[in-house]
C-alpha cells in the first residue's frame, strides 16, 4: 500500500503557477506557457481526441495527462534504458477514438545489449493500462546505447512508419547500407504490425536506407514523409525518405567525424538522395511538425523542429531557399532548452517538450 501510495504522489504533475514568458518571432509574440512540469527526461508527446495527452519518459514511464495532473500507464514493455536507449516515442492512429490504440517505439532489451523495437496495445477506458501489448518489430541488437533513431508517424493511407538508428555503427560501418538490416533505415509496417513493404533484396518493411540517426518524423500538409536526422560533426539532414532510396550514411555527409577526419566519399554522390537542408556545425535536431497554419496563418507548411544541443525551437520555411536548403528562424527562450519533440494541438497551438525542465510547453499567439 505504501509503494502505491508513493508512486501516485511522484506521478502527480501540477502545471506552474506562473503564466510563462513572451518571445519575440518572425510572426509576432508569442506566449509560452508550461502545460506539465516534474517530467523525468520526456521524449515524446501525443494528443488524444479528448485532449488528453501521453508523454514517454526515457526510463520506462508512460504518463497519461489531463488537466495538469498525471497518471503512470501499466503494461508497458520492458526497456534497455542505457545511454539513448529506453522508452521512446508515443503515437495515437488518426482512429483512436474507435480503436483505442497506442504505439510505443523502444529500445528493447535483447542479451546484452538492445534494439529498436515497436509495439502497439489498446488504451483502456479508464486510462490505466495498454492492454495486449505486443511487440511487432525489433531490429538487430547491438552493445552500447547509441542511436536508436525511433520516431513512429502514422502514413496516410494508414500504415505506419518507424526510423531506426545505425546504433553507432558507422563511419567505419556500412550497417545502414546493407538492406538486409534494420539499423539506419526508415522501416514501413501494416497496422498489425506485418512488414509492408517487399523489395529484393531488401529485408521485408525497409524502405528507405542510408540514415545516420532519425530523431524526428512527421508528414507535410501535402502528406509526405520528412525526417530529420543526426550528422556527425555536422552534417545534420531533413529528407523525404521514399521507397528504394538511399540517403547516403555513411558515404556521403555534410559533416566530419568526432576525430575531425572526413566521413565517406564527400558530399554527394551518383545514387544517393542530397538533403532537402542541412546544418553544419550540427544543431542534434529532434522532433519535427508541419504546422497547419490554425493560429499563425503565415506559418502554413512550415516545418517545425527541436535542437538538442542549442537549446531553440526551430523553423523552416520550404518556400524561401537559403544556402543550406531552406530559410530557418531559431526561437529561443528560457523554455527551449534542449527540445526534444515538438507537436501542433487541435487549437493550432504548438507544444514541444524540454529536456532540461521536465516540462511540456504550449506556444501560441500573445492576446
Amino acid at each position: 500500500m505504501l509503494k502505491g501510495t508513493l508512486l501516485a504522489a511522484l506521478v502527480t504533475i501540477l502545471p506552474s503557477v506562473a503564466s510563462g514568458s513572451d518571445v519575440a518571432t518572425s510572426a509576432g509574440a508569442m506566449r509560452i506557457s508550461p502545460v506539465l512540469q516534474g517530467l523525468d527526461e520526456p521524449w515524446g508527446v501525443a494528443i488524444l481526441p479528448d485532449g488528453a495527452i501521453l508523454v514517454t519518459e526515457r526510463g520506462g514511464r508512460l504518463l497519461l495527462a489531463r488537466e495538469g495532473s498525471a497518471q503512470p500507464v501499466a503494461g508497458l514493455p520492458e526497456v534497455y534504458a542505457e545511454g539513448q536507449g529506453g522508452l521512446l516515442d508515443v503515437m495515437i492512429p488518426a482512429d483512436f477514438a474507435t480503436s483505442r490504440e497506442v504505439w510505443l517505439s523502444f529500445a528493447a532489451p535483447v542479451g546484452t545489449g538492445g534494439a529498436t523495437a515497436a509495439g502497439k496495445g489498446r488504451l483502456a477506458a479508464d486510462g490505466t493500462r495498454l492492454e495486449e501489448f505486443a511487440t511487432v518489430f525489433l531490429g538487430e541488437a547491438f552493445p552500447g546505447g547509441l542511436q536508436f533513431g525511433s520516431r513512429l508517424v502514422e502514413m496516410p493511407d494508414g500504415r505506419i512508419a518507424l526510423t531506426t538508428g545505425d546504433r553507432g555503427t558507422g563511419p567505419e560501418g556500412l550497417q545502414a547500407q546493407d538492406p538486409m538490416l534494420a539499423v539506419g533505415k526508415v522501416i514501413l509496417l501494416n497496422r498489425d504490425g506485418s512488414p509492408a513493404t517487399t523489395r529484393e533484396p531488401w529485408l521485408p518493411g525497409v524502405l528507405s536506407l542510408g540514415h545516420r540517426n532519425i530523431q524526428g518524423a512527421a508528414l507535410d500538409l501535402s502528406g509526405r514523409l520528412l525526417t530529420v536526422e543526426h550528422g556527425a560533426r555536422g552534417g545534420d539532414e531533413l529528407n523525404a525518405p521514399e521507397a528504394g532510396k538511399n540517403y547516403g550514411w555513411p558515404v556521403v555527409s555534410y559533416g566530419i567525424d568526432y576525430t575531425g577526419d572526413r566521413i565517406g566519399e564527400g558530399q554527394v554522390k551518383d545514387g544517393m538522395e542530397p538533403p532537402l537542408h542541412y546544418w553544419d556545425p550540427s544543431i542534434a535536431p529532434s522532433g519535427l511538425m508541419v504546422y497547419s497554419g490554425k493560429l499563425v496563418p503565415e506559418w502554413r507548411g512550415d516545418i517545425f523542429f527541436g535542437s538538442l544541443n542549442s537549446d531553440f525551437l526551430g523553423r523552416l520555411d520550404p518556400d524561401t531557399p537559403a544556402a543550406t536548403g531552406f530559410a530557418e528562424e531559431r526561437i529561443s527562450a528560457p523554455e527551449t532548452g534542449r527540445v526534444r519533440d515538438v507537436v501542433e494541438a487541435p487549437d493550432g497551438s504548438i507544444w514541444f517538450l524540454s529536456v532540461y525542465d521536465g516540462a511540456v510547453y504550449r506556444m501560441a499567439p500573445v492576446q
